[in-house]
Order: C-alpha cells, then sequence, then structure tokens
C-alpha cells in the first residue's frame, strides 16, 4: 500500500511540475489582447487560356494579402489591393482602363480568384476575350 501511495505522490507531483505552467499560460491566454484588429484578405488569383476555368490549365498562380498590409507574389500587390479596396472587393466592378486599345482577336483567358476578402469567403471567375484585355482590367490581373 505504501509503495502505491508513494506512486502516486510522485505521479501527481510530476504532473504538477510538468503541467503547472502550461496552465498559467492557458488562463492568461484568453485575457491577452488581439495581435490585430482587421478583417483577413488572402487571395490566389489564377490565369490560364481557354473559356472557363474548369476546362482551362491554370498557365499562372499569385498570391495577394492585402490586410494589414499589401504583399505576396503578386507582382504588384500595393496596387492590386488598392484597386480592390476602391470597388469594395466586387471583382465585377474592375472595368478596363481609359485608353487602352485592344484587338479583338478571339484567344480567351480566364481568371480565378479564391480565398477571403476582408473576413469573407470569395469565389470568382471572368473570361476575357484576350490577354490584352485581362491587362487592361489594371494591376489586379496582370500578373
Amino acid at each position: 500500500m505504501r509503495t502505491t501511495a508513494r506512486w502516486a505522490a510522485t505521479l501527481g507531483l510530476s504532473a504538477a511540475a510538468v503541467c503547472g505552467p502550461l496552465t498559467g499560460a492557458a488562463v492568461a491566454a484568453p485575457h491577452a489582447a488581439p495581435a490585430s484588429l482587421y478583417a483577413p484578405s488572402a487571395l490566389v488569383l489564377t490565369t490560364g487560356h481557354g473559356d472557363q476555368a474548369a476546362t482551362a490549365t491554370p498557365e499562372r498562380a499569385v498570391t495577394l494579402t492585402c490586410a494589414p498590409t499589401a504583399s505576396g507574389t503578386h507582382p504588384a500587390a500595393v496596387q492590386a489591393c488598392a484597386e480592390l479596396r476602391g470597388v469594395g472587393g466586387d471583382f465585377d466592378a474592375l472595368k478596363a482602363q481609359d485608353g487602352v486599345m485592344c484587338t479583338k482577336l478571339w484567344d480567351p483567358v480566364v481568371v480565378t480568384v479564391e480565398g477571403v476578402w476582408q473576413g469573407k469567403r470569395v469565389s470568382y471567375e471572368r473570361t476575357f476575350g484576350n490577354a490584352c484585355a485581362k491587362d487592361a482590367v489594371g494591376s489586379l490581373f496582370a500578373f
């Protein structure tokens, strides 16, 4: 009986020594201030030739994070985030820039956007007549 009591005491003290520091951190965590107060905005953009994303092979993909600062593999992340903020995240509101002239050659390019914009899940697909028409929309799809 003494051996059992000794093992129980040793086990209890060992558990307290190992888990004690963890409980202090766990208790402190709920009272800690949040790291930031912004809704996440992280997107993956792809482009490929074809009429629709289901049949087009992605040729290029980039990441774009707009909060708290613009970053990612997008070559013009700052401008792309500014364009998206300017239209309130409405991808359909992005129109061709004034003064850009493109041919009417039909060589369809499809662009997809997947991810989160200001805390809301987004899934977007758009087909342009050709690469010039895609790039004329602005820096968001020009990658």
